[in-house]
């Protein structure tokens, strides 16, 4: 994911930044607790496509 790009992405619910998880390989909305997918090196920003963060997630740094 390319970090500039990842600078200016916000989340489309909460308008919060988003982070980089490498391991799932999601942009991670701590503010809304939702986790966007990418796909093909394409950031998914759908809410409907989004999971959920369970407890742990919203609290992890």
């Amino acid at each position: 994911m390319d970090k500039k790009l990842l600078e200016i992405l916000v989340c489309p619910v909460s308008k919060a930044p988003l982070e980089l998880n490498e391991e799932t390989n999601e942009l991670i909305c701590r503010a809304s607790g939702l986790a966007y997918p990418i796909r093909d090196d394409i950031p998914v920003m759908l809410e409907s496509e989004a999971r959920t963060l369970t407890a742990e997630e919203r609290e992890r740094k």
